[in-house]
């Protein structure tokens, strides 16, 4: 269904015409027509600007006045800036599919992108971030849910975890970083990954693997029974990468934890080459890094993460991988891996 308030608004051009007209005496109808504009906007127009009030004894009266252009569009301005989180009170369709993606925990930003994708013929369904924020923080009748903001990504700090000094050990070959493939930085071809853990509560001991393909933000989680043992790590990464297609098995990229100390049974189960992070370098592994910060949304630090089963890890990876991206131009990180995949088979 149309949303309400979809008109163009008058220009100041417009107002100044119907000032002039106005005081000339002109009827509503030959205002509209000479204006090619509906009579119900003149009339409209002219019913809002077009008075003034007074208040006599706590009792407002409210009478005509001479109608100004530059009044009117004071007015219309103020009244306007008023407006400004309310098309979505207005507009039922353009609520509810905001309201699904919130849901869905997209961003703000990512929403108001994405409606330009999905919907790329209607002027209708558009939406700025800040009035999806002012809709969700100054909550207006017909406004969205205040419950949902608990889907926005809020309070994080940017400060990377402490790792544990058993996570620093020296992992025996290692291959480093450095002598990584210079075209793994390009991110043209898919099938090379960033690797870390997110770790649980000290007391369980618990922790999940990351996995991100670098092209797409494409996201795997892998599901540690136990703990994070070296054996547990292989065993899950050798599971997750052998389902791969064989063009998506390039290289990983780890930090030196003591998690992969078995990195070379993953090679030969995967052949997958591994290289390794220098210490204290995160942004080596940048893409997995902010990724692990998106994950803390669906599992908090300090929380015992072994509860969750691998079937709510590949839960939440789909939908990481079904939120739009602004890298990849508001496409989600399985219809990039898709395309990709579809050039390299072409």
């Amino acid at each position: 269904m149309p949303c309400r308030g979809s008109y163009q608004r008058l220009s100041f051009a417009e107002r100044e015409e119907i000032a002039l007209l106005r005081a000339e005496k002109v009827g509503v109808n030959e205002i509209a027509r000479r204006l090619d504009r509906a009579p119900s906007t003149i009339s409209r127009e002219l019913r809002r600007m077009g008075t003034t009030s007074t208040f006599v004894k706590g009792k407002e009266y409210v009478y005509p006045a001479r109608y100004r252009a530059s009044t009117a569009q004071r007015r219309a301005e103020a009244a306007a800036h008023r407006a400004t989180a309310t098309k979505l009170a207005a507009c039922p369709r353009l609520h509810e599919v905001v309201q699904q993606w919130l849901t869905s925990n997209y961003s703000p930003e990512q929403i108001s992108h994405r409606l330009r994708v999905e919907f790329p013929d209607d002027p209708e369904m558009r939406v700025s971030d800040e009035t999806i924020y002012k809709a969700l923080y100054v909550q207006g009748r017909g406004e969205l849910r205040r419950e949902l903001t608990r889907h926005l990504r809020t309070g994080r700090t940017m400060r990377k975890p402490h790792r544990t000094t058993e996570r620093r050990r020296f992992i025996h070959e290692m291959v480093n970083i450095s002598e990584r493939p210079k075209q793994v930085e390009d991110r043209a071809i898919p099938g090379d990954w960033e690797g870390d853990l997110i770790l649980g509560s000290t007391e369980s001991g618990s922790a999940i693997g990351t996995l991100v393909e670098r092209a797409t933000g494409f996201v795997m989680l892998l599901h540690l029974p136990g703990d994070h043992s070296a054996d547990n790590v292989a065993a899950a990464m050798i599971a997750k990468i052998t389902a791969l297609p064989e063009q998506l098995r390039r290289s990983v990229t780890w930090d030196q934890g003591a998690e992969m100390a078995h990195h070379q049974s993953i090679t030969d189960a995967t052949g997958m080459d591994i290289y390794f992070c220098d210490p204290h370098s995160p942004w080596q592994r940048g893409t997995n890094e902010n990724t692990n910060g998106l994950l803390r949304q669906y599992f908090p630090k300090g929380t015992d993460l072994s509860k969750w089963g691998p079937g709510y890890l590949d839960l939440v990876a789909a939908e990481l991988n079904g939120r739009p991206r602004k890298r990849l131009d508001w496409r989600t990180p399985a219809e990039a891996l898709e395309h990709l995949l579809s050039d390299l088979a072409a």
